[in-house]
């Protein structure tokens, strides 16, 4: 598959309610270090910012990000003020609140919903920006979201959000929020090699309500934060054979390939992945690939 010319265009477009963004997107936990977080080694800060650049020339217009996307010695929020400030018209930047890490990078208790606003202004610190274009709640374990959710529907009141997502969610969850305030997105742990019944019903409800589905970890598969997967099975790597593509662009086709409201939002701090990345929104499974694949993922589980 000849990649270097592909832009994120070939994927087409989705709406984050009045906003649209191409459906191939950037996720920027993999911009600090070889793996997410404090693991791995931190990345070369110039790369990372080329990387960014590159993503934007690529046609990419949205970006996912959080305050806690940090490394030892790299922020993820930094590196993209850094890199694209002031900000391209058309880009538009989601932000996730809720965890918390210090400075140790050790996991904290994650915010009250009186806490949510210091963590939509660290995020608004960070960027360099006076509003956040999405601002996610990612749901710590918590039975209901209704609490944190509302603080966060009077911040976007305020104006310093514009639009709402929520993460890490159950289907009760989605109808919960919607009580509250309109919600434009919703990012869950979705991949080809997970089988997962509750995010299928979550995918079919934010399909009939025109809502985005924002899968993560759809290339890391089970490895998660480490970055992505190794582990490939072999329908994936028959299909990726046959177009002449690696097993990751199968990967994030048959995520995109799941509904025209699904957006994919793979990771990298590597120039030549990220070209990788973006060439797979040109790629255009047939049903019988489909079949195939959806078949190894049933047998996954």
């Amino acid at each position: 598959m000849t990649y270097r010319t592909i832009t994120a265009d070939a994927a087409g477009t989705w709406k984050l309610g009045d906003l649209s963004v191409s459906r191939v997107g950037f996720g920027a936990m993999r911009l600090t270090g070889s793996a997410a977080f404090h693991h791995g080694t931190p990345s070369d800060r110039e790369r990372s910012i080329a990387v960014l650049r590159k993503a934007v020339e690529l046609g990419v217009t949205h970006i996912d990000t959080a305050a806690f996307y940090f490394s030892a010695l790299r922020s993820a929020n930094e590196l993209i003020n850094t890199a694209l400030a002031p900000y391209p018209d058309d880009l538009v930047i989601a932000a996730k609140v809720g965890p918390y890490r210090d400075y140790h990078g050790e996991w904290g208790t994650s915010a009250r919903p009186d806490q949510l606003r210091g963590h939509v202004e660290e995020n608004l610190r960070q960027l360099g920006r006076d509003h956040l274009d999405v601002v996610y709640l990612r749901r710590m374990q918590q039975d209901s979201i209704a609490e944190h959710f509302g603080a966060l529907a009077e911040l976007r009141e305020a104006g310093l959000v514009r639009h709402l997502g929520i993460s890490s969610v159950q289907p009760r969850h989605l109808a919960e929020a919607q009580a509250i305030a309109p919600v434009v997105s919703v990012q869950n742990r979705y991949a080809l090699d997970r089988p997962d019944p509750q995010g299928d019903e979550l995918l079919r409800l934010c399909g009939e309500q025109g809502i985005a589905f924002v899968p993560f970890y759809a290339v890391a598969g089970d490895a998660g934060e480490q970055g992505a997967t190794a582990a490939h099975d072999d329908a994936v790597l028959a299909v990726a054979r046959a177009h002449g593509a690696s097993p990751a662009q199968v990967r994030i086709a048959w995520t995109l390939h799941q509904g025209p409201h699904v957006l994919a939002i793979p990771g990298t701090g590597n120039p030549d992945h990220l070209a990788e990345n973006v060439a797979a929104a040109a790629l255009r499974l047939t049903e019988e690939e489909l079949a195939r694949l959806n078949t190894a993922r049933v047998q996954a589980g």
